[in-house]
């Protein structure tokens, strides 16, 4: 995809030009490390860590960066895919409060805390891509089974609270993939892609609806043509009682998972 490939290019370089010195590292992380990017899905995920406290200047021209480059080149569709977190190192070890500027679905924010859970902690450690910069990943915390487990028993809360009810939207299947790539993460300590997340769990007889677990699949693979499909999207808009049965089968796992490993959570 040349022209995401220039947008990765083009906002690492304009990103380093407004911090110059105090650069210290560029991750690219999420879905395109995982090889698993889906344009009309998925998001471009950069981790920004600095040397430093970032200028009051340089966070006003950091936060509404997505929008500037997006403006010089609207034929580019990928400025606005761009999300994530730039702050310095030091606050993602010690959790100390700094600067920090946030780029998210819903906006951009300037804040004083960035949260880097346990699955993305992962993917930072074991599945990212340097785009500049020294390699931190060495310095990061990789995170231990019972954090991943933790994590999954607070994403099956979250579950349980929102998608009992879902919309006719694209990302309403997005929660049955979550529950794949949270059963992953239980059987085998590692992170992978929602898309082969999805697969592995129709292969482990792990779903208990799988037919719609393939509908999930078919809009991931392709969204544009998913919100063009009447059907699909209309299944979408229903997916609450089939959704929460896989996350019984997800309850379960998770049960086993805490007794076999004496983890408390």
């Amino acid at each position: 995809m040349p022209m995401l490939t220039q947008a990765i290019s083009v906002m690492t370089g304009r990103i380093a030009a407004i911090l110059a010195e105090n650069v210290r590292s560029i991750l690219l992380y999420g879905s395109i490390p995982l090889d698993d990017f889906r344009p009309g899905w998925s998001d471009i995920d950069l981790m920004v860590l600095t040397r430093k406290s970032i200028s009051p200047a340089q966070a006003n021209e950091l936060v509404t960066l997505r929008q500037a480059l997006a403006a010089q080149d609207p034929d580019n569709p990928f400025f606005r895919s761009f999300e994530g977190g730039m702050l310095p190192l030091e606050s993602v070890l010690s959790g100390k409060e700094d600067t920090v500027v946030y780029w998210g679905t819903g906006g951009q924010r300037l804040d004083r805390r960035f949260h880097v859970d346990c699955f993305t902690m992962l993917e930072l450690c074991q599945h990212s891509r340097l785009l500049m910069g020294e390699d931190i990943r060495p310095l990061l915390p990789v995170p231990s089974y019972r954090e991943l487990v933790a994590g999954v028993a607070a994403h099956l809360a979250s579950i349980r609270q929102h998608a009992r009810i879902t919309s006719a939207r694209l990302y309403s299947f997005g929660w049955l993939l979550d529950i794949a790539r949270c059963l992953y993460t239980l059987r085998t300590g590692c992170i992978t892609a929602k898309t082969r997340a999805g697969f592995w769990a129709l292969e482990q007889n792990l779903c208990p609806a799988p037919d719609t677990l393939k509908s999930a699949l078919s809009a991931r693979q392709d969204p544009t043509a998913a919100l063009h499909d009447p059907q699909l999207m209309a299944l979408a808009g229903r997916l609450g009682p089939d959704i929460q049965r896989f996350a019984d089968e997800l309850e379960s796992e998770l049960a086993k998972a805490m007794h076999s490993k004496g983890t408390d959570v």
